[in-house]
């Protein structure tokens, strides 16, 4: 039976005998103490300078909190103190929705973040979603980030917001592998042009016991988001353009695991674009123009689970590379790389079929318009072009989304190989620089 994830039965955010707060850049942070179960507080047009600090918040599962900015105009959420912006302290089932969360850019005030959630067991924060809103100018170093966690935090849902100009896009997790973020999805966001990572989820060490904290198996999926890099330095080393760590060794969260898929990964000048441990499953992506696409290995964890399957890679020096031996499992089916070196498997990867390889160079042959501008490039196969026999996809058939393809088209048959299960047709997305509908 297919996986679904808790954290997709709670997109709709409902109101049950709650209040609407008309708030203003005047009297907002007195209303913020206010907020009970099943509340709305409506900012106006408006600049806030005074940051958002969202403490206390206590919705439930019927019964969100919900902060949001207008349907027209904009409600401009700054912070001229040295406080992070959105700070999320003591909540649960808080909606944040339609803000704009500016930072002062490379010479504002040094080490503040766009939205954080902080303080490590000292903090109770799950359940959160944030959606459609704008995330940036917080870069002025590598170490400031648009969203970061670094209190153990789950059932996130992070939808269709705009990422931009942060040092790192979204840190999720703290650097000694505590504060673990469990469950989450991560959808239909625009991430580009930060310092470092577009995104890093870190490693996980075992987990610590907390009320209502999940226990069994789940997932964080990571689907139909563009990542783009730029070509500006990364002063403190180069970075991935997403990098997720693995999972506990035993107990609880030892058996999640990453669903990436129908996400667009475009342009990074020195680094990989995806770079995996832990337990991963990589599907239905398209990655782009980057020295490596894919690249599995152990960091701080080893790698137990890769699955590879139907993804499109195109002008990359290497396509996929499994460095290290995946404990419980590795598959590599189905994609389509036109790389320097389309594939370099670990000896202990034995299930490797019904890819199509070839030369940078060869993709042209293959592929409707492999010119490498967004907006202009459809790495689509053309007509009667790569396919094969049909692929056996039943190793994946728990994976949230194994049988739709980039376009979230049904892969019938089954035989196309790549992100995309057949030629060009109406209304399929072409790649760039935008939130993927």
């Amino acid at each position: 039976m297919r996986f679904i994830c808790l954290t997709t039965l709670i997109f709709a955010v409902t109101l049950h005998a709650g209040e609407v707060k008309q708030a203003t850049p005047a009297n907002y942070r007195q209303l913020l103490g206010t907020l009970k179960a099943g509340d709305t507080l409506q900012l106006a047009a408006g600049v806030y300078e005074r940051g958002l600090p969202v403490s206390d918040c206590h919705g439930t599962a019927e019964a969100w909190i919900t902060i949001q900015g207008p349907t027209e105009g904009v409600a401009e959420i700054r912070q001229t103190q040295v406080a992070n912006c959105v700070e999320l302290r003591q909540c649960r089932f808080v909606a944040l929705k339609r803000l704009s969360i500016l930072g002062g850019g490379p010479n504002g005030i040094p080490g503040l973040f766009g939205i954080s959630a902080q303080g490590g067991l000292k903090n109770s924060v799950h359940h959160i979603l944030i959606e459609d809103c704008v995330i940036s100018g917080w870069n002025t170093s590598q170490q400031a980030v648009g969203i970061s966690t670094k209190t153990p935090t789950w059932d996130w849902t992070i939808r269709r917001n705009i990422i931009r100009d942060c040092g790192t896009g979204l840190y999720l997790g703290n650097s000694n592998g505590a504060d673990p973020f469990i469950r989450g999805v991560i959808e239909h966001n625009l991430v580009e042009n930060p310092v470092g990572y577009c995104m890093e989820i870190k490693y996980q060490k075992p987990r610590p016991e907390l009320p209502d904290m999940p226990v069994t198996a789940s997932r964080t999926i990571i689907r139909h988001n563009v990542f783009i890099k730029n070509d500006a330095p990364s002063p403190d080393g180069d970075r991935p353009s997403v990098l997720v760590g693995g999972f506990p060794d035993s107990g609880p969260g030892a058996d999640d695991i990453y669903e990436i898929h129908g996400n667009f990964f475009w342009h990074n000048p020195r680094e990989s674009l995806l770079q995996a441990s832990g337990r991963v499953s990589i599907h239905d992506n398209v990655f782009a123009d980057a020295p490596a696409a894919i690249m599995v290995r152990d960091h701080n964890l080893p790698v137990k689970l890769a699955h590879i399957y139907n993804n499109t890679i195109c002008a990359t020096v290497r396509g996929i590379r499994i460095a290290s031996a995946a404990q419980q499992g590795g598959a590599v089916m189905g994609n389509v790389i036109f790389a320097g070196e389309p594939l370099s498997l670990h000896p202990g990867i034995t299930k490797a079929a019904g890819n199509i390889t070839g030369t940078v160079d060869a993709a042209v042959d293959h592929l409707n318009q492999p010119r490498l501008i967004p907006g202009e490039m459809d790495l689509r196969p053309g007509k009667g072009r790569c396919e094969g026999p049909p692929l056996d996809l039943s190793t994946f058939k728990d994976d949230t989304a194994f049988d739709v393809d980039f376009d979230g088209t049904a892969k019938g048959d089954r035989r196309f190989r790549g992100a995309y299960a057949g030629p060009a047709k109406q209304g399929g997305w072409r790649l760039q620089r935008a939130v993927k509908p």
